[in-house]
C-alpha cells in the first residue's frame, strides 16, 4: 500500500513538472516568433549600413581617418563584452558560451570585461579580471536604446586609448534547432573585403568630414543591437526546445510510473481474490 502511495505522488510530481514545462514552451515560442521576425528584419539594414559605411569610409581622406577605423593595437587589452540570459532552462546555450569566454580568456591575459546577462556573470567573475560594467539583459525583446548605454562605455574606453580593441561574445541565431555561440571584433571597425562598386561622381551633404563621424557611430550602435536581438531569439529557441525535451520526458516518465502502478494495483487486487476465493479450513474438537 505504502508503494503505491509513493507511485501516486511521483506520477502526480511528474505531471506538475509537465505542466510548467510545457507553459515555458509556450511562452518562449510565443517571444520566439517576434524575436525571429525581428532578427532577419534587422539583418538586411545591417548590411546595406555596412555597405555605405565602407564606401564612405574608401572616400574620406586618410590623413583624418576615424579612431573607429584605426588599427588594433597588439600590446593593449581587450575589451570584451559577453551576451547571455538573464535566466537558464535554456539548454547548453550558457555553456557553449562559457566554454568559448574561458578559451578566448587563455589566450588573453590583459583584458577587460563588460557583461549583459546575468547568467555569465558568475562564469566573468571565477576571471579574477576588471569587469567595466554590468548590465540586465532582460526577459522581453531588447529596445534599441538599451544599447546608448554601451556604447557610451565602449567610447570611454576605446577613444581614450584604455583597450586597443572591442570584441563581442554572443550566440548567433542560425535557425530554430541551430544556435552557435560567436567572437565579433567590433572595434576597431574592418569591413569586408568585397568589392563594391564605386561611383565616380558623388555629391554629399553635408559634408563628408561630418558624415562619416555620426555613420559610424549608428553603425556601431546597430552592430550591438543586432548581436542582442541574436542572442535574444537564440535564447528562446534553445528554451522552446529544451522545455519541449523535458515535457516529452516527464510524459515519458509518468507512461513507466503508470505502468507500475497498475501492475502494483493489480497484483494487490488479484491478492485480495484470492484471500476471499481461498477455503477456509475449521476445526472440530
Amino acid at each position: 500500500m505504502a508503494n503505491l502511495l509513493s507511485l501516486k505522488r511521483r506520477i502526480r510530481a511528474a505531471n506538475n513538472v509537465s505542466k510548467t514545462t510545457r507553459a515555458m514552451q509556450m511562452i518562449a515560442t510565443s517571444k520566439l516568433k517576434k524575436a525571429q521576425d525581428m532578427t532577419l528584419a534587422v539583418r538586411p539594414y545591417v548590411e546595406k549600413l555596412t555597405a555605405i559605411s565602407q564606401s564612405l569610409s574608401d572616400k574620406s581622406n586618410k590623413e583624418n581617418t576615424h579612431k573607429y577605423l584605426g588599427h588594433p593595437e597588439a600590446i593593449a587589452p581587450t575589451l570584451f563584452i559577453v551576451i547571455s540570459p538573464d535566466k537558464g532552462l535554456c539548454g547548453g546555450l550558457i555553456v557553449a558560451l562559457t566554454r568559448e569566454l574561458i578559451a578566448f580568456d587563455s589566450n588573453n591575459e590583459k583584458n577587460v570585461y563588460m557583461t549583459i546577462g546575468k547568467r555569465i556573470e558568475g562564469a566573468v567573475a571565477s576571471l579574477q579580471k576588471n569587469v567595466a560594467a554590468s548590465f540586465k539583459f532582460g526577459t522581453t525583446l531588447p529596445p534599441y536604446d538599451v544599447v546608448f548605454p554601451i556604447v557610451n562605455i565602449i567610447d570611454d574606453h576605446f577613444l581614450n586609448g584604455r583597450v586597443g580593441s572591442v570584441k563581442i561574445l554572443s550566440t548567433q541565431f542560425l535557425s530554430v534547432f541551430s544556435q552557435k555561440p560567436k567572437i565579433t571584433s567590433v572595434l576597431p571597425i574592418e569591413f569586408p573585403n568585397d568589392k563594391l562598386e564605386k561611383s565616380s561622381f558623388a555629391l554629399f551633404e553635408p559634408s563628408l568630414e561630418i558624415l562619416l563621424p555620426n555613420l559610424l557611430k549608428h553603425y556601431l550602435e546597430m552592430t550591438i543591437y543586432q548581436h542582442l536581438l541574436e542572442s535574444f531569439a537564440s535564447e528562446q529557441a534553445s528554451r522552446m526546445i529544451a522545455m519541449q525535451n523535458a515535457t516529452d520526458n516527464a510524459h515519458e516518465i509518468v507512461e513507466d510510473l503508470m505502468l507500475e502502478y497498475n501492475k502494483g494495483r493489480q497484483e494487490k487486487i488479484t491478492n485480495e481474490i484470492l484471500d476471499i476465493a481461498s477455503p477456509s479450513f475449521i476445526q472440530y474438537e
